[in-house]
């Protein structure tokens, strides 16, 4: 890190150079040419399409600021680091954009992004807003929002498809992680979770542990954890889980932590938050993140996009 003392310090200071310092071009320099970003909601190729994409943010929300909550990462100098930035984003709601006209309300979420470091340069980024959150305090239904998205885009043969796997392509990071101890219990937390071992949670979460869901769903403890994890994988219930990248932290000063990406793909065939059976294929792009104390898992986060699953089942819905 030629400009930033550590890797936390790099993204830190370049999300506050774009963002707070209403430094767009200066993406130009941190974010590769041909630099491939994951969004849930739209695989976008290039510097160009990024700048396009966060000035079309900051037009909508001037003063949003981008709070950081944590960076979990790996890596080295030599090989590049793969950082795990979970924020907290605010801004209110002054200008014209997506949202129509401006409403005047501050919006409050939540974000995770993995982008991977060498150089100074971000050239490839897997990326969740909890837009589900957002919309809910713009006044809309995640499923209602999923639909006039469709429309003002054209409808169902031109609009913007969320990201899925078959639109991918290849970047320079091929890593998975580290090997921390802590990246691994997540990982296994996770992977017992997705195959129905929901009594894992009783085994290894804190009593009080505090969890936030996507939709901005908060609460504590081993029962409320089950039930959001339940409510996600009843709606999926015959899609494969993979985990995909994996990180571990034992930091001087800092609770013992990890992140790890997955995702669920598959179809929609059981009953829950994303209503009757449709059949749809779906891909979920999911992040979490975790903080362990003496009694277990203590803190988790895990973000997906509603909004871009239940874009997919819409979709799907109107070519049949």
């Amino acid at each position: 890190m030629s400009r930033f003392a550590t890797l936390p310090d790099y993204i830190q200071g370049v999300t506050y150079e774009i963002w707070e310092g209403r430094q767009i071009a200066s993406l130009h320099e941190s974010y590769g040419k041909d630099m491939i970003m994951r969004s849930t909601a739209a695989l976008i190729i290039g510097t160009e399409g990024v700048i396009k994409d966060t000035l079309a943010s900051q037009a909508v929300f001037p003063d949003r600021e981008i709070l950081a909550d944590d960076v979990i990462w790996s890596g080295t100098e030599k090989d590049g680091y793969l950082s795990s930035h979970r924020s907290i984003i605010t801004g209110r709601h002054t200008g014209h954009g997506v949202f129509g006209p401006p409403t005047g309300k501050v919006v409050t979420t939540r974000c995770i992004a993995d982008c991977f470091v060498q150089d100074d340069v971000i050239t490839d980024e897997w990326l969740c807003y909890d837009v589900s959150s957002m919309v809910q305090q713009m006044g809309h239904s995640p499923r209602d929002w999923a639909t006039a998205s469709i429309a003002r885009e054209g409808g169902p043969e031109t609009a913007q498809r969320p990201f899925t796997p078959d639109q991918d392509r290849p970047g320079p990071y091929t890593g998975t992680g580290n090997d921390h101890d802590l990246g691994t219990r997540l990982a296994d937390i996770l992977t017992h979770i997705m195959d129905y071992d929901v009594a894992v949670i009783g085994k290894t979460y804190d009593r009080a542990a505090h969890i936030y869901h996507a939709g901005n769903v908060t609460g504590w403890g081993r029962s409320f954890a089950e039930a959001q994890w339940m409510q996600l994988r009843s709606a999926f219930p015959d899609a494969k889980f993979e985990v995909h990248h994996r990180i571990g932290r034992s930091d001087q000063g800092e609770p013992d932590r990890a992140a790890v990406r997955w995702s669920l793909t598959g179809h929609h065939t059981g009953y829950g938050v994303f209503g009757a059976p449709t059949g749809a294929p779906v891909h979920i792009m999911g992040f979490t993140h975790a903080e362990f104390g003496p009694w277990g898992l203590r803190r988790e986060w895990s973000l997906w996009d509603e909004v871009a699953i239940w874009k997919q089942i819409l979709l799907y819905e109107a070519q049949t």
